[in-house]
């Protein structure tokens, strides 16, 4: 009886140590200069894996069911704005959006999708990204099921941030060089309206029930709020001093609202009902993607001039570590394993 006893514990405690290993969720880091995707365990913020994925992955975003993880890569040089394009001529065979097996860890697909292909987001039902071409003043519209494209929509010069509004599914892309927002109907592919928020735009975020939008304008140090009913600039909420606003994310009640400010190395909240900044939390340096983690309680910055993500702790308003990934560090998808 002592034997079995001992041989049943022995089982219990494997399992319970296989369970207390298996991740709750993943984490992937596109690094832009490295042209790989680290992947990051949730449970432990250990490095597990990396996924050699082509040249400059820079967007990612993973599939609603978390099975399938894309990344758009790019064989234009990386450059500063104004900078001659004839100096460095692009490699336009890279250009693609890579398709990774999230349990597998590895590179399954590329799909040629367009010139440049930078941010892009995933339609509610997960059958369709709409990807910004930054160099062609475009956004399209493929197909995930087939990589196919379903049109292309012209926008203004240098399409970054897309976002989809989770209430209407309508798709937002800012464009940065005219400070310019353009609302697309998606089952019609056509433009419905254009918003200009200036500054330099570079991403954006809805608030849960899809009635206002969040536009990160990093020249204007500010972030745009858009009704995105009317689709109507509301008003500009102020930064620091010192913040160039990058990446955006909103807490799942939508009361707070979390903005990299790339080389200002922090990360700043917003309170949404008052649209006033709350705090500022210093992370790692030149932070760009941002990403929750499923519970909502931890955020991860992509630092592109550190090589790290910070881990953020919502609830003390503090970093709690800083993880080495690949060379540039750029976006961050957050994808649950928990079943």
């Amino acid at each position: 009886m002592g034997r079995l006893v001992a041989a049943t514990f022995g089982a219990l405690c494997v399992a319970s140590v296989i369970c207390a290993e298996a991740p709750n969720y993943l984490v992937f880091v596109s690094n832009e200069r490295s042209g790989d995707v680290t992947v990051i365990d949730g449970s432990t913020d250990a490095v597990i894996a990396t996924v050699p994925v082509g040249k400059r992955p820079r967007g990612i975003h993973a599939t609603p069911d978390g099975k399938r993880l894309f990344v758009t890569l790019s064989g234009s040089p990386r450059m500063a704005p104004g900078v001659d394009e004839n100096r460095a001529p692009a490699d336009k065979t890279a250009d693609g959006l890579g398709v990774i097996d999230v349990a597998a860890r590895k590179l399954i697909d590329r799909w040629h999708v367009g010139s440049d292909p930078e941010q892009f987001a995933i339609s509610r039902n997960g059958k369709f990204a709409f990807i910004a071409n930054e160099d062609d003043a475009s956004a399209s519209t493929i197909n995930l099921d087939s990589g196919q494209s379903r049109g292309q929509i012209k926008v203004s010069e240098e399409p970054e941030g897309v976002g989809v509004n989770p209430s209407n599914g309508e798709v937002y892309v800012t464009c940065e060089e005219k400070g310019e927002v353009f609302a697309i109907d998606p089952d019609a592919q056509r433009v419905i309206a254009k918003i200009e928020t200036g500054g330099r735009p570079r991403s954006v975020v809805f608030l849960p029930d899809g009635s206002r939008a969040y536009v990160a304008s990093e020249n204007g140090v500010y972030v745009a709020e858009i009704d995105a009913k009317s689709h109507k600039l509301l008003s500009k909420i102020q930064l620091p001093t010192g913040s160039l606003p990058m990446g955006t994310a909103i807490s799942k009640d939508g009361k707070e609202l979390y903005v990299s400010t790339g080389r200002g190395n922090a990360v700043a909240i917003i309170d949404t009902e008052k649209n006033a900044v709350a705090t500022t939390i210093p992370v790692g340096n030149r932070a760009w993607g941002i990403a929750l983690d499923p519970s909502g309680s931890k955020l991860y910055t992509a630092n592109g001039a550190s090589n790290d993500v910070s881990v953020v702790d919502l609830k003390s308003r503090k970093e709690l570590r800083r993880i080495k990934v690949g060379d540039g560090p750029w976006g961050i998808a957050v994808v649950s394993t928990a079943k």
